[in-house]
């Protein structure tokens, strides 16, 4: 039998669909719109509320925060490729054991490397196990706290490692910094409410429990990665093994592995072989034309490796030189442009195509919408692109 190829258009039906970009398929939460992305980017901590803005029509700021912060439904925890995700409770299982606490060993071994050869202590293991130990304390006591807090109740998470000495890159790295980010790994405390407003990644931290009733569920690390897998296929498929491969982060034998234990169809895209669960042959119908604008680093944009299909060759204006997408605007399932928020708050586009007034006009009304949105906040992407930075001045 031939293998079924899959067209680009077919792709981007399924992408306007699947990932809520489409002004007719709406999600119908936060919660959806983030397990339907199999969770939202938050490297740079204003993306998650863009993604959702973009997906979740009339959701406002008091919502959004409401969700990940008041009665939270949304976690930003450690992920994929080492990234920090925003991910709705029934995905943290998968996310920390499939993708965080797999890293823990490695990272309290180093640490532990640094703190002895530093001079801090002859007995790193020992030290540090006192001093997690002392911060999680503190923070059941507070309640919810940022490290600046934290450090005043444990002292010794004011002492700092020196890294690169000597090069333009080393500098100092408070240790409450590496503590903090091994309990995380680890699963014991949770990212809460940051200090200063929604853009703002000053996180306070909290207890795990505080927010998961119970914690963390086990899951076997195997068992986490063929669910994450899956549920990448559902929401992004067809992806090919490098595509798999770079979005997960995980060596090509863990990729092959879970891939093995799912039932897939192998078809073609022009990037050569790709993989989709094999009840997922069905065309998607054509939606109507669509406008949207996506944040840097939204989850779509940074789905696939492969992007040609429906990134063409924008990358170069649209993402830095790290590979970090940029804020895009898209017309019917492909990025045709980038935008930025001016000093004065206006939303500020450029199209890198003709794609026709009317097409225009659809996307002038989400720019508008989204300033409407933002009202007085002024934000700078964490992560700059060529052209943001020219439509920004």
């Amino acid at each position: 039998m031939p293998t079924l190829r899959i067209t680009d258009q077919e792709r981007r039906n399924r992408l306007a669909v699947r990932h809520h970009l489409h002004p007719g398929h709406p999600a119908a939460c936060p919660a959806e719109a983030a397990r339907d992305q199999v969770g939202l980017h938050s490297s740079d901590p204003a993306t998650v509320f863009l993604s959702l803005w973009a997906r979740v029509p009339d959701a406002t700021i008091s919502d959004l925060e409401r969700c990940l912060y008041d009665r939270p439904v949304l976690h930003r925890m450690l992920g994929m490729r080492r990234t920090l995700f925003a991910a709705p409770t029934d995905l943290v299982p998968l996310l920390h054991h499939g993708c965080a606490l797999p890293l823990a060993a490695a990272e309290r071994k180093r640490l532990i490397g640094y703190l002895e050869k530093q001079g801090i202590t002859d007995r790193g293991d020992a030290w540090l196990e006192g001093v997690e130990e002392a911060t999680a304390a503190a923070v059941a006591r507070r309640g919810e706290a940022p490290a600046m807090e934290l450090r005043e109740d444990v002292p010794e998470l004011k002492l700092t490692l020196t890294f690169g000495e000597g090069k333009k890159w080393g500098g100092k790295v408070g240790i409450s910094t590496r503590v903090l980010f091994l309990l995380a790994t680890e699963g014991r405390i949770v990212r809460g409410r940051p200090r200063g407003s929604w853009i703002s990644g000053q996180y306070r931290w909290a207890l795990t429990e505080s927010r998961i009733p119970g914690g963390i569920p086990d899951l076997d690390p195997a068992e986490a990665r063929v669910r994450l897998l899956e549920r990448w296929l559902s929401a992004y498929g067809p992806g090919t093994e490098a595509d798999l491969r770079w979005w997960t982060g995980w060596p090509l034998r863990e990729v092959r592995k879970a891939l093995g234990s799912l039932d897939t169809a192998e078809v073609e895209v022009d990037e050569g072989p790709a993989y989709v669960l094999a009840d997922d042959l069905e065309p998607t119908p054509p939606p109507a034309p669509w406008a949207n604008l996506a944040p840097s680093l939204d989850s779509t944009v940074m789905g696939w490796r492969d992007r040609r299909w429906y990134l063409g060759d924008l990358s170069g204006r649209l993402f830095d030189r790290n590979g970090n997408a940029g804020p895009t605007v898209w017309w019917n399932g492909r990025v045709v442009g980038g935008w930025a928020q001016t000093p004065g708050g206006e939303i500020a586009y450029r199209l890198l195509e003709d794609i026709g007034a009317g097409a225009e006009g659809l996307i002038a009304e989400r720019a508008a919408a989204l300033e409407e949105w933002m009202g007085d906040t002024r934000l700078t992407p964490r992560f700059r692109t060529p052209l943001e930075k020219e439509l920004s001045r």
